[in-house]
């Protein structure tokens, strides 16, 4: 089919990342040092390198490349590997533009690696990453080449900014004709669901990364002290035939409750010290049709509707970065000590990065590939 292979391959070694790339692999993006950058590239990968919310590595993967003596960039470009709005702040692609000209990357090669060295390595070169005969006409003017933040732009050969004024109005975009709209959740959360059994739970180390631990503190109570970090989650089908119940340790210590329809699988993840926020957070979801709720006192302290499929925002991109900023405050303030609480979210069921994860199939030892509690049914479906 020639389609491209991005790898996923955080840590890999040498012979590891050969193997891969004798079974197809085109690119991967988990370098962390100038060193793996270097060894992909030295494999025949294309080195696609990482400035994410959670992984920033920019500035030292090219610091340390131009010492390991890298001068030519043809086989290099950027991603900001799906970060999440707030990090968009300042833009985008220029951005990592600008890092690269700052650490002394010639200015032609750090625009490459975000234009034209992307095309060609989705062999789409023909259409798009330069200005030429018969590409398509998406061109944005500079002051200087030092600055890639454009003043005007063309998009398909017309102006959607003129001398920094925005001259074309965001395309209206009726979601319902493609089935996407608000959540339906016809069903409801028993206090008879919310026994907590099991002391096995999730140790949060990082934004995403995970290890198993058992819980020492009593968890058969209605709400947890915030004399410690451990706090209750649940993960409860979109359809609300099942649940699962655990404890995380990591996550916060004064959150009351925290519920959100934006999950790697589709579903409903509860968190929180409060069992009465927990369902607070997750009434307020349901009204919205999905969304991420910040719950306390029993009252709804901060919430992101997601009236599109549960998973994404209406707003415009400025107004959820305010929105995204003001949840991640608001749980800093609780304990979060992370950057990205929706990735942590996100990547609670991700069973392709270590070591435990909550999924449908249960609490699940990425490790043993064991489960080590499944699903129970709802008390009450609907």
């Amino acid at each position: 089919m020639q389609k491209k292979v991005e790898g996923h391959f955080p840590g890999a070694s040498e012979t590891t990342l050969a193997k891969l790339k004798l079974l197809g692999t085109d690119c991967d993006h988990e370098a962390m040092t100038g060193q793996e950058a270097f060894t992909r590239l030295m494999q025949g990968y294309t080195v696609s390198l990482r400035n994410s919310s959670i992984r920033p590595d920019l500035e030292v993967l090219l610091k340390e490349l131009l010492e390991l003596g890298v001068k030519q960039f043809d086989r290099f470009v950027l991603t900001t590997d799906g970060s999440h709005p707030s990090f968009y702040e300042n833009g985008m692609t220029n951005v990592m533009i600008s890092t690269a000209i700052k650490q002394g990357v010639p200015v032609i090669d750090a625009y490459h690696m975000a234009s034209y060295n992307i095309a060609r390595y989705y062999n789409i070169e023909h259409v798009h990453g330069s200005i030429a005969t018969g590409r398509i006409a998406n061109i944005n003017i500079l002051e200087s080449k030092e600055n890639p933040v454009p003043i005007s732009v063309l998009a398909k050969g017309k102006w959607v900014k003129r001398d920094g004024v925005n001259t074309h109005e965001a395309l209206h975009i009726d979601w319902s004709k493609y089935k996407v709209t608000p959540l339906s959740l016809d069903w409801s959360i028993e206090k008879e669901d919310m026994i907590f059994s099991n002391k096995t739970g999730i140790h949060l180390l990082n934004n995403v990364i995970t290890k198993p631990y058992t819980s020492e503190i009593n968890i058969d109570c209605d709400e947890l002290s915030t004399d410690h970090d451990e706090c209750f989650l649940m993960m409860i089908a979109r359809d609300g035939t099942w649940r699962v119940n655990t404890v995380v340790k990591g996550f916060a210590k004064e959150l009351g409750g925290l519920a959100s329809s934006y999950s790697g699988t589709g579903d409903m993840i509860l968190i929180g010290k409060s069992k009465e926020d927990m369902l607070t957070a997750f009434r307020r979801v349901k009204e919205l049709g999905g969304g991420m709720v910040v719950a306390e006192n029993n009252e709804v302290l901060h919430e992101i509707a997601l009236p599109l499929l549960g998973i994404m925002s209406n707003l415009k991109m400025s107004e959820l970065i305010q929105e995204e900023k003001q949840m991640v405050k608001l749980l800093q303030e609780r304990g979060y000590v992370y950057d990205d609480p929706a990735f942590t979210i996100l990547f609670f069921s991700a069973t392709h990065l270590p070591f435990i994860r909550v999924t449908p199939i249960g609490l699940y030892d990425v490790k043993s590939s064991k489960v080590v509690a499944p699903p129970v049914n709802l008390i009450k479906q609907y």
